[in-house]
């Protein structure tokens, strides 16, 4: 609880411009993709998380993101200087743009609104066979739905059977099943590849 607590006095600070100092928002967890799904609250089974929201980004003010989530909902979320965004890879809150799909965890406002301590722009997370293999680009299968993955020089890694992430595709093999974690490129077929889990 005090954590918590610590945690929404920081980000209270950072929203009200309260604070000379603001630090990066990793330091309260991690920004790797995989984390996105790691609950930072206590929130009982079936319950909604009010520190969490999904939805794609509809407006943008400043340094606020007004979304729409899938259940139609609207919410306000503030970016600060204490706010680590990813996309496709770590970056600034400038990478932010309408239509993005987002994920974002912080903690409310007395207004309702968002302070968001880590936001996540179009991630997704597949599991696909992979149906074939050309230069810079992997053709997908997931349920049924072809999926394009664009392979990044400099970005897109694999780690093959829990071993470290390496740049080295070679041994990814049609037909077989993978784990995708990349950036969707909004309406569209297409993501842009970060790592992808497969056995070697």
């Amino acid at each position: 609880m005090a954590d918590i607590l610590g945690r929404r006095r920081f980000l209270s600070s950072a929203v009200l411009g309260t604070t000379a100092t603001v630090v990066a928002a990793t330091t309260m967890g991690s920004l790797a993709p995989e984390a996105m799904a790691d609950p930072k609250l206590d929130v009982e089974a079936g319950a909604v998380d009010p520190n969490f929201v999904e939805g794609r980004i509809t407006g943008i003010v400043g340094g606020l993101l007004i979304t729409t989530s899938s259940d139609r909902t609207i919410n306000q979320i503030h970016l600060t200087k204490a706010t680590s965004v990813w996309k496709l890879r770590p970056t600034t809150t400038d990478a932010a743009q309408v239509g993005d799909g987002l994920y974002a965890r912080g903690v409310r406002m007395p207004d309702g609104t968002l302070a968001a301590d880590a936001v996540w722009l179009n991630i997704v997370n597949l599991q696909v066979h992979i149906t074939s293999i050309g230069r810079n680009v992997l053709h997908l299968d997931h349920n049924g739905d072809r999926i394009v993955g664009h392979v990044v020089a400099g970005t897109t890694a694999a780690v093959y059977n829990n071993t470290p992430a390496v740049v080295d595709l070679s041994l990814l093999e049609v037909g077989r099943h993978a784990q995708v974690i990349g950036a969707w490129r909004p309406d569209t077929n297409e993501v842009d590849v970060a790592t992808v889990y497969a056995a070697a």
